[in-house]
């Protein structure tokens, strides 16, 4: 059967004459957990590609690397940049679930924090790291280690302009993958350690509604939300007015889904009753599976420009995600709003949609095309047909990459 698959969009920075325009960022992660080479990634699509994960040790406080990563590690940005010898590599620093009781050990003593920072900063250069990233620290209800965490932001910040300086090289970027909102409760994010110390904050845009954690169905990446503040325009809204310049914002772009049970198929909009996951366990579904699996046919799909998001119903299946038009209006968004640009959450999922050489050539077409019209702030529109015959064993080796990486995640911190 032939299944049409529509790509994201990719757009070209604004056309000014201002010497002071940035370069739109298009960023990636690729996981060393998965099943995607490292050298089948087209990293011309990209300005910036992230190396997923590297941990804390919880006796030393060093950074902690898999032994099985240190050969990809080793060889990542040289293979990327032969395709794009511009490209940017950045490894983030994993310190989420059950390493983020490591991570506030680390950075409540100058000791660990020293070890660290200067463990990170050793081991971006051995690799050839242009960057590190601090993936999932969320805020603390604890103002103390709010301060705490500002401290170790100026400390890491000092520290990679010095070893810069020693060195003559560039120095480090220094980025932050953080929640969607500055605050919890009461509490923030050392705002202004974030605003003086970060090159970016990459904000994680979804995750909003997951099916093991509540009983309706839910727009995981809403943009807006009506009825709540869970949404990503509240989130953008709250960082700058907490203080974070927009231009130091790359908003998260979710390619996969969530599948709830309906508990009555008639009942099948954004905020119905479900009884748990569909289709998987934990009801995690990529685009490329969403379509393959013959779950969302063009018939069942229902664009809601309200929260601008997808969703599907098949049966009692009902599958939230983000198609080509949610992706297109979300990149406008960030455009809009005067954000640094964005980041994918996978570039092993975007490749769903780019894997034929007739990609290739549509792609070079459209951009040199663009080129001619300068009026034409829009880089290109990229749409590709592709046959797919995917089955439910691709469905399940999603579940068990994806099982994979959150297990690793999790023993990140053993010694």
């Amino acid at each position: 059967m032939l299944f049409t698959i529509i790509s994201f969009i990719l757009f070209l920075p604004p056309l000014t004459s201002s010497s002071e325009a940035q370069t739109w960022i298009k960023a990636g992660y690729w996981f060393s957990g998965g099943q995607f080479p490292v050298p089948d990634i087209d990293s011309t699509l990209f300005t910036h590609l992230t190396f997923a994960f590297a941990y804390i040790n919880n006796s030393t406080y060093e950074l902690w690397i898999e032994p099985s990563d240190e050969p990809y590690m080793f060889t990542f940005t040289d293979i990327v940049r032969q395709k794009n010898p511009s490209i940017v590599t950045l490894l983030s620093i994993w310190t989420g679930d059950s390493n983020f009781s490591t991570f506030f050990s680390m950075a409540t003593q100058p000791s660990h924090r020293s070890s660290f920072i200067e463990s990170s900063i050793q081991r971006a250069r051995l690799y050839g790291f242009h960057g590190l990233e601090l993936c999932c620290v969320k805020p603390d209800t604890s103002t103390t280690k709010m301060e705490t965490m500002g401290i170790l932001f100026d400390d890491w910040r000092t520290a990679v302009d010095r070893e810069s300086k020693n060195s003559t090289r560039s120095p480090l970027l220094l980025t932050l993958a953080s929640d969607y909102l500055p605050s919890k409760n009461s509490t923030s994010y050392p705002m202004e350690s974030i605003r003086r110390n970060f090159d970016w904050v990459h904000i994680v845009s979804y995750y909003y509604h997951l099916p093991t954690m509540e009983n309706f169905t839910g727009a995981h990446s809403a943009l807006y939300d009506p009825s709540s503040n869970v949404s990503t325009d509240y989130g953008i809204t709250e960082w700058i007015s907490r203080g974070l310049p927009a231009k130091k914002m790359v908003l998260g772009l979710p390619y996969h889904g969530y599948a709830w049970t309906l508990l009555d198929p008639l009942a099948n909009e954004i905020g119905s009753p479900a009884i748990g996951p569909a289709v998987t366990p934990y009801g995690l579904i990529f685009y490329k599976f969403i379509k393959s699996y013959m779950l969302c046919d063009e018939e069942k799909v229902v664009y809601n420009s309200t929260y601008v998001t997808n969703y599907c119903i098949n049966g009692s299946v009902w599958i939230g995600y983000d198609d080509a038009k949610a992706i297109r209006t979300k990149v406008s968004y960030a455009r809009e709003k005067g954000l640094l640009g964005y980041k994918e959450c996978s570039v092993s999922l975007v490749y769903c949609y780019i894997v034929s050489s007739h990609s290739s050539v549509m792609y070079n077409f459209i951009a040199q095309e663009d080129e001619k019209d300068p009026r034409n702030k829009r880089q290109l529109l990229l749409v590709i047909l592709l046959p797919t015959a995917a089955t439910v064993t691709l469905v399940l080796v999603s579940v068990m990459w994806y099982m994979r990486k959150r297990a690793r995640g999790n023993k990140g911190y053993i010694t």
